[in-house]
């Protein structure tokens, strides 16, 4: 592919002027809502304020963050930029567009702002002051870019951009424009809720000025790889070095087959100045992922993981020497997972979050020594670490509350507010009591069981229980807020909470994280009994109002125990959840996924592993079915495909069980629109109380 070369200082000037002179239109500004009621409510949950995308100027002492809005009666999310000043205490919004301004972050002389805008109709590079004046468009590339980075010296900037590899069928056939098909002789050709379109996540470095971009250099070219890695990867997957003479960043360089039974990322290190690529972790088989230069740019940092095709293994915290290459793995004696990596000053200690007994926590580790400290305690999760003038800045969120961010000190581990965007709605609203208990497995272990009990609790009533089954199989139980499965809202709604951290979760040692793969049907479904059957003892939950709910695997789990309940359940919900195995093992992409969990394909009789995983398929017992079942799916799930749900429902209208089924033809395996998520809540609560109240 060629060099691009848009070095444009005439029509820049025209579209900056062109630009500056029209006027924006406004977003989306609600007032702070007068609630009728201090119980929340599905539509409560969409007006929020969701903030997320914070980062530190240089100078440590401005918090740049986006709280996103959302409209019902649009059905989208618009997003305005803010500054918070650390020293003032002031929090300034500095955008309010319609444009949903993304990916915004600091000029390395915190000079001016850098975020992707649709302004000009493609997403582009624009920057703006510090308060938000004097926007002006910096890329002007065709297609668009989708992320971006600043070198540290500020000479340099990485653009994103995809660019076209592969040959679609009108290619190759030319005198053929209107053929709608695709032709496949590979796997992978579709992604979580994508078609391959044939292009790639590519790599640009181009040099940068006040003028503007210009020769920009595809470092990847001609190969067909993403970087940074599909469907969810970012631009904290790529990183230059503080002088700016080297990028590192993650590619997964397999195709096809290969890649779909590979974890196999690689941190690459591409010099500047000569052009060369080397890979930087090569031996280590498992992802590679999220690198991060010490300041004074001797070090390299990054989260690794030691098996190939074992997408949930331990995360650890990797550090190397960039000039002998010799690395170290700090995580020799922890059994969690890193994750937000962050340096300090001297680069003696990297901070980073882990989960650790059902709740997210910053730690600290001496690099030199391994030695672990744990900064936080508390019944909450962190969920980012950055550095800040005095201490950190994190973003937090609960159960009972939703992301807001904090400074954090680094020597007692309290906390300070810095935004306070949901509080006008939170001040009307009164949470459920959450409590922690252990409960004893049938195996004789020690399980953490998260209770969520309705506002105005009476112990001297009665009150209906769901079950909460979760999905992974490696997903969390930890202190998260969610805007759909939302336990406050649950208890809201009149129902007492079940949320046990069965067999299969992180947090409690990697024995306990491991022992589902191949187990499906196995130990983790006896702890989700062992705590239902504890909850059932209480005297304020009716042990004949019993429901069981779940998504993703927590929906294979709702299926599962539809067949395994012995009359202890009067209702199931079960969202994209797998329901026949063999099906599943053939049509999902990421095939790393049901290969190890599953212990391989159906078709090998030989091998006893994998033949014990298939009799746990939930399609094998629907002659054992017999209580009310919601299946909620979506078209584009390509991870667990729609037909699985479709399959279910089916089932259990043949078998005369009662069933409804909620099909979404524009979500994935979430549901991500405003007026679809107002239809989820409130077929899954008319169901559960058909039959639960």
């Amino acid at each position: 592919m060629k060099k691009f070369v848009f070095y444009l200082l005439i029509l820049f000037a025209l579209m900056t002027s062109s630009c500056n002179s029209e006027k924006e239109e406004k977003g989306f500004h609600p007032e702070d809502p007068d609630l009728k009621s201090n119980l929340l409510t599905p539509e409560v949950l969409w007006m929020f304020g969701r903030v997320s995308g914070e980062t530190v100027s240089p100078d440590k002492m401005n918090v740049l963050y986006g709280v996103t809005r959302y409209s019902v009666e649009d059905n989208k999310g618009y997003k305005d930029l803010y500054v918070y000043n650390i020293e003032t205490g002031e929090n300034l919004r500095i955008t309010d567009t319609a444009e949903n301004e993304g990916s915004a972050a600091w000029r390395p002389d915190g000079k001016k702002i850098g975020y992707l805008s649709k302004k000009s109709g493609k997403n582009q590079l624009w920057e703006m002051d510090p308060d938000g004046k004097n926007k002006r468009q910096i890329t002007f590339l065709d297609e668009g870019i989708s992320g971006f980075k600043y070198s540290p010296d500020g000479s340099k900037v990485v653009l994103q951009k995809a660019v076209k590899i592969d040959e679609s069928v009108n290619d190759i056939y030319p005198d053929l424009p209107k053929a709608v098909a695709r032709i496949e002789t590979d796997l992978m050709y579709r992604h979580w809720d994508s078609w391959h379109d044939y292009t790639y996540n590519h790599l640009f470095i181009a040099n940068y000025d006040e003028k503007g971009i210009y020769e920009a250099k595809d470092i990847m070219e001609g190969e067909p790889y993403d970087s940074p890695m599909k469907p969810f990867g970012g631009m904290e997957q790529v990183n230059f070095s503080p002088d700016g003479h080297i990028l590192a960043y993650t590619c997964k360089k397999k195709t096809g087959k290969d890649y779909t039974f590979s974890t196999n990322s690689e941190i690459w290190i591409y010099d500047v100045e000569t052009g060369k690529t080397n890979n930087f972790t090569e031996g280590i088989m498992g992802y590679d992922t999220n690198p991060v230069f010490s300041h004074d740019g001797k070090k390299l940092a990054w989260e690794s993981m030691a098996r190939d095709g074992y997408e949930s293994d331990q995360a650890r915290l990797f550090v190397a020497d960039i000039e002998t290459g010799e690395r170290r793995n700090l995580f020799a004696h922890f059994e969690e997972s890193a994750h937000s990596l962050t340096w300090s000053a001297n680069g003696d200690i990297i901070y980073f979050i882990s989960d650790i007994q059902a709740t997210d926590e910053i730690f600290s580790i001496e690099v030199a020594t391994g030695n672990i400290k744990r900064l936080t305690n508390g019944t909450h999760n962190y969920k980012s670490v950055q550095l800040v003038q005095g201490g950190l800045l994190a973003r937090k969120q609960s159960m009972s509350h939703p992301d807001e961010l904090y400074l954090v000190s680094v020597e007692t581990g309290k906390d300070t507010p810095v935004t306070r965007v949901t509080k006008p709605i939170m001040d009307q609203l009164k949470m459920g009591k959450v409590e922690k208990r252990w409960v004893k497995t049938t195996d004789d272990k020690d399980m953490l069981v998260w209770y969520i009990f309705p506002p105005d609790f009476d112990p001297a009533k009665k009150y209906p229980a769901l079950l909460y089954c979760q999905g992974g199989p490696q997903g969390t139980v930890s202190q998260f807020w969610s805007y759909r499965w939302n336990f406050q809202l649950m208890a809201a709604n009149g129902y007492i909470i079940v949320a046990p951290n069965r067999r299969g979760l992180p947090g409690f040692g990697m024995e306990w994280l491991e022992q589902i793969s191949t187990d499906y049907g196995g130990q983790n479904i006896q702890d989700y009994l062992s705590a239902i059957d504890d909850a059932a003892k209480e005297p304020w939950i009716d042990e004949n109002r019993l429901g069981a709910i779940g998504a993703s695997y927590g929906g294979f789990s709702v299926f599962y125990l539809a067949g395994h309940h012995d009359k202890r359940f009067e209702a199931f919900v079960s969202h994209a959840g797998i329901f026949n195995f063999e099906q599943m093992y053939a049509t999902t992409e990421e095939m790393w996924f049901v290969n190890w969990d599953l212990g391989g394909p159906w078709w090998d009789k030989n091998n006893k592993t994998a033949q014990r995983s298939y009799s746990f398929s939930p399609h094998n017992f629907v002659d054992k079915w017999d209580t009310p079942i919601l299946v909620i799916h979506g078209q584009n799930d390509y991870r667990i495909p729609y037909t699985q749900g479709m399959a279910a429902y089916n089932a259990a209208v043949m078998r005369d069980i009662p069933a409804k089924f909620l099909f979404f033809d524009n979500e994935n395996h979430w549901v991500l629109k405003p007026q679809n998520g107002l239809l989820w809540h409130r077929t899954f609560f008319e169901w559960l109380d058909r039959w639960l109240k």
